[in-house]
């Protein structure tokens, strides 16, 4: 028996898993929420499955020539048990939100190819650095019986069985677990029955070959990659305030659509109203500009802080800046510059980018900005504000009377 993984270099994850005279190649990927597959629950149940494994078994596996067609009923069955043993160690998909498919290729075949499925796809989920809570191993026992009217008077439990055995015996019991349970099996008899006290010699026959098995892998791979490959999307949990899910889709999905160009992410948004935001990005780079740009969204203007906003309207008396998405403040024009400034157009125009400082937010909401105090903090000197109209020294103009 051996085992390898990260065999092949472009995939997300990859296992060769060999017992005796049958081999596997199973292949792990990763995907975004849209590549689960959509079901027609209409009996009940999920609409959705985010983990699919897919069994291969060629003619070629078995030493024959034959056609390439449609998926058979056997390689279904196998397919279904094979994910069936490895669902219940998959993690969340709060804590781990992609897709995952498993296909596996079973290169030879002589023994039980869905029990190499199961251990070769425990590997490849592992270097594809899935946080599974348990490896798990799968092994078929077999039994030959010899009974005399109608009552077994002896038995042999057989472990790994090969085709042969499979064919002249009375019994394939498909076990898959980990160290501390069982998560799928699957019992094919040709005898009338099977007595409780040979099920429980087989199981306990099956828990020690299946735990030898997973030594055998803990020796290849003791635990999941700590990082994803370079190749495999990224992913990012934020959770926004739930009154921001409005502004962050935008009018008529105005704003995610600006995100996804700009950034080239996929942005998914949980239907509960919870404010959680998955974020799907290709490599880091990408990731960190959208969960900056969500981040912006859900942000709120605050004091002393300085922004690069833009000019989106200009008045007699200053301009007004937005600073972050659909968060405005009004630049007076004595904070536009140090020196005395006639025209606002003189110092920034409509769409222009500039830096300003919050100096202050009223009781209504309204955010006084300053672009004096952005240029002093840049410069390292104190700034001063403006002094009102009413503050102004005035001269020797008398009083009005």
């Amino acid at each position: 028996m051996s085992c390898e993984v990260d065999v092949l270099p472009r995939v997300h994850g990859s296992s060769l898993f060999q017992r005796g005279e049958t081999q596997g190649l199973v292949l792990a990927t990763l995907g975004t929420s849209k590549d689960a597959q959509e079901v027609d629950a209409i009996t009940g149940g999920p609409s959705k499955r985010s983990f699919l494994l897919h069994y291969n078994f060629p003619p070629f596996s078995v030493g024959e020539t034959g056609r390439f067609g449609m998926t058979s009923r056997r390689e279904t069955g196998h397919g279904n048990l094979a994910e069936r043993s490895l669902l219940s160690v998959l993690p969340s998909e709060q804590d781990f939100p992609y897709s995952i498919r498993l296909v596996s290729e079973i290169m030879e075949s002589n023994g039980s190819t869905s029990m190499a499925s199961v251990c070769g796809g425990t590997l490849a989920l592992l270097d594809a650095g899935v946080p599974i809570k348990a490896p798990v191993a799968g092994i078929s026992c077999g039994l030959v019986t010899e009974d005399a009217a109608g009552k077994i008077v002896k038995h042999r439990v057989l472990t790994d069985i090969i085709g042969a055995e499979d064919h002249y015996g009375d019994m394939d019991f498909k076990i898959c677990g980990t160290r501390e349970g069982i998560t799928a099996f699957q019992l094919d008899l040709k005898i009338h029955g099977l007595p409780m006290s040979i099920a429980k010699e087989a199981i306990a026959q099956n828990k020690v070959s299946r735990d030898a098995i997973l030594d055998i892998m803990a020796k290849t791979m003791p635990a999941t990659r700590a990082e994803l490959k370079p190749c495999a999307p990224r992913t990012h949990r934020i959770k926004i305030p739930s009154d921001k899910i409005g502004a962050l889709i935008g009018p008529g999905g105005k704003n995610i659509k600006r995100i996804t160009e700009y950034t080239g992410c996929q942005l998914d948004i949980d239907q509960d109203d919870s404010g959680w935001v998955t974020i799907f990005a290709t490599d880091g780079e990408s990731l960190a500009r959208a969960v900056n740009e969500v981040n912006l969204l859900s942000a709120q203007i605050e004091i002393n802080k300085t922004y690069k906003g833009i000019i989106r309207s200009v008045k007699e008396f200053g301009a007004f800046v937005e600073c972050l998405p659909g968060q405005e403040g009004l630049v007076h024009v004595s904070e536009l510059a140090d020196h005395r400034v006639e025209r606002v157009e003189d110092i920034c125009k409509l769409g222009d980018e500039i830096i300003v400082k919050c100096v202050g937010i009223d009781d209504k909401g309204r955010v006084r900005l300053s672009r004096r105090a952005a240029i002093a903090e840049k410069e390292g000197r104190d700034y001063a504000p403006a002094p009102k109209p009413m503050d102004r020294p005035r001269g020797d103009r008398p009083d009005r009377r």
